[in-house]
């Protein structure tokens, strides 16, 4: 538990609301401790996340309407956006699970993840209050909040690659992380698009999510399927 606050640079006080934000219901219900799991910190922390980005978008973008506002919001605590926040941290690994959960790939499962990041940040909030949640929660989705800041309105390169290449062929691109570097909690993603054989474009980013969006964006951007004939 340690390295996981060494990692997200915050120390409790309290070490038991850590542990109760780690452990999976597998566990407790194997323990025999079915109070002691961290379904509750994660109904906290859902709250506590809204509310911290809700404020951070709020001011960021004062002439942007509830709608709006609200579809960026999503951008940031859909599940996906969750797990991409647990994965930089490496949370998985530090998750107490029942042997059960854990030898059917609980540390990788979605749902796992982005509970876990919830409990974690309402379990922040509880041990040192708003401004330490705040710190936590702010810092980590910062890369995510830049972007959107940047292109605040929501576009979809796969989407429009696809969009693309089917009016060529039923065929779908095909997304490969070719390679990754760096340490667990900094990972750097590589990752082609393929179709009909063929390398439409390569991207790099923090996340798999991130390198194939800038894989699409490079396909897009060369339109090598424009020289490809089907068949051939």
């Amino acid at each position: 538990m340690e390295s996981l606050e060494n990692t997200i640079g915050y120390k409790f006080a309290n070490s038991l609301l850590l542990a109760e934000a780690l452990t999976h219901p597998s566990l407790a219900y194997e323990t025999k401790k079915p109070h002691f799991d961290n379904q509750r910190l994660e109904y906290l922390g859902d709250a506590v996340i809204q509310l911290i980005l809700t404020t951070k978008l709020y001011h960021l973008f004062p002439k942007f309407d509830e709608g709006k506002l609200t579809k960026l919001r999503s951008r940031l605590v859909s599940r996906d956006g969750l797990c991409e926040f647990a994965a930089k941290i490496d949370l998985g690994k530090h998750l107490l699970l029942g042997k059960g959960e854990a030898s059917n790939g609980g540390r990788e499962r979605p749902s796992n993840l982005a509970d876990a990041i919830e409990a974690l940040s309402g379990a922040i909030y509880l041990d040192g209050g708003i401004e330490a949640a705040t710190q936590f929660i702010v810092d980590n989705f910062q890369g995510v909040i830049d972007e959107i800041a940047s292109q605040p309105e929501e576009n979809n390169p796969k989407g429009e690659l696809q969009e693309n290449l089917q009016t060529i062929t039923a065929n779908s691109p095909t997304y490969v992380i070719v390679s990754q570097e760096g340490p667990d909690h900094r990972k750097q993603f590589i990752s082609e698009v393929t179709w009909e054989g063929e390398t439409l474009g390569r991207g790099s980013g923090n996340s798999k999510k991130e390198s194939e969006t800038e894989a699409a964006i490079d396909a897009l951007r060369e339109r090598k399927w424009e020289g490809i004939t089907i068949g051939e």
